[in-house]
C-alpha cells in the first residue's frame, strides 16, 4: 500500500509521528481513536508521541484507525 503524500509532509514537515500523520490524514480526533481502540484519550496521546510503538500497541492502534500495521512503522 503507498503512503499518501499528505502523511508524509505531516511527518518531514510537522514532525508528526506516523500515528499522529495517519490520524490527521483520517480526520480523527485523539478522543475518537481512543473510543475505537477502548483507550482513554490520555493514553492515546502518549501513544500517539512514541515513535516506538511495540508491535501489539500498534496493531491496536492501525485497527483503530483502519489501516494496515506496517504503515505505521515508517
Amino acid at each position: 500500500m503507498t503512503i499518501p503524500h499528505e502523511v508524509v509532509g505531516y511527518m518531514i514537515i510537522g514532525g508528526m509521528t506516523p500515528t499522529g500523520a495517519w490520524r490527521r490524514h483520517l480526520a480523527l480526533s485523539q478522543a475518537e481513536v481512543a473510543a475505537r481502540m477502548g483507550s482513554t484519550e490520555a493514553d492515546y496521546a502518549q501513544q500517539e508521541q512514541d515513535r516506538n510503538l511495540r508491535r501489539s500497541a500498534r496493531e491496536k492502534i492501525a485497527a483503530a484507525l483502519g489501516i494496515a500495521p506496517d504503515l505505521l512503522d515508517i
